[in-house]
């Protein structure tokens, strides 16, 4: 994948990887990984296929209330004081918690001034992402998570009903833009004020997750906020040194010297 196509997953936990790997051979019949690998050397088109398997394209709404209620409550009051705002949405899969971010800024009255940077590498989950449209039927759950996550309003407000789908108000994207950044080779291309990567950094190795925390200490403004998944952590990391816990129990971080410790 590397050498053909540019895409290096040496840096990936080998377990996880190996369980990928082996889905891909299931799914697409290749007998074993020697004919897997032959369809990626010599099947342009299945590269595609072949980094939507090895990756891990999974989101949901609000995912993890409390940390969006945290978002609400104790970084946007922070962000309300810049008079722009970058976010980055690092590793952003199918687009449902850039959408959730999108619905928080605008009823914190920030989203006119902000924008979002929402990446991913992989190229089919991106434009699910870019299109908004997800099965209706997990509407349902998806607004319990926006009412915990401390909502002002009904989450039906934000989208629209058709069929067995809904399709997220075009509204909440215009300050939004989806493109291709891969984090293990790619570099810094913003100043943001908060950066979330949630959920990612468990499929990378620790040479990896180093890489990657680095480039966010390198992204973020001094004082910005970084937010990790829950079994994420920067404790043991390179940069542990340069970032102060704002929730250690929600893996929100604060970078540079004006950060604080509060409770852990």
């Amino acid at each position: 994948m590397r050498l053909r196509h540019g895409y290096d997953f040496s840096g990936y936990a080998p377990a996880s990887l190996k369980r990928r790997v082996q889905q891909l051979v299931r799914v697409h019949g290749t007998g074993g990984i020697g004919g897997l690998i032959q369809r990626v050397l010599h099947e342009d088109g299945f590269v595609t296929a072949a980094v939507e398997g090895l990756s891990v394209p999974v989101s949901e709404m609000f995912r993890d209330p409390s940390v969006f209620r945290a978002l609400r409550d104790k970084v946007l009051p922070v962000l309300a004081s810049y008079p722009q705002v970058n976010i980055w949405q690092a590793g952003c899969a199918h687009g449902q918690e850039v959408y959730s971010l999108a619905i928080l800024l605008q009823e914190e009255g920030l989203y006119e001034r902000t924008r979002i940077y929402a990446t991913d590498f992989n190229d089919a989950a991106l434009a699910v992402a870019t299109e908004g449209i997800y099965p209706a039927r997990d509407a349902r759950d998806w607004s319990r998570g926006y009412l915990e996550a401390g909502g002002r309003q009904s989450f039906s407000d934000y989208y629209s009903a058709r069929y067995e789908f809904i399709r997220l108000d075009p509204g909440l994207r215009r300050n939004v833009t989806f493109f291709n950044h891969n984090l293990v080779t790619d570099k810094v291309f913003c100043e943001a004020q908060l950066i979330l990567c949630r959920n990612v950094l468990i499929y990378f190795d620790n040479a990896l997750q180093d890489r990657t925390l680095g480039l966010f200490r390198d992204s973020l403004v001094r004082g910005g906020f970084l937010c990790l998944g829950s079994r994420e952590n920067i404790e043991f990391s390179a940069v542990a040194a340069e970032f102060a816990s704002v929730d250690g129990a929600l893996r929100i971080y604060r970078a540079g010297s004006s950060a604080r410790p509060s409770t852990p």
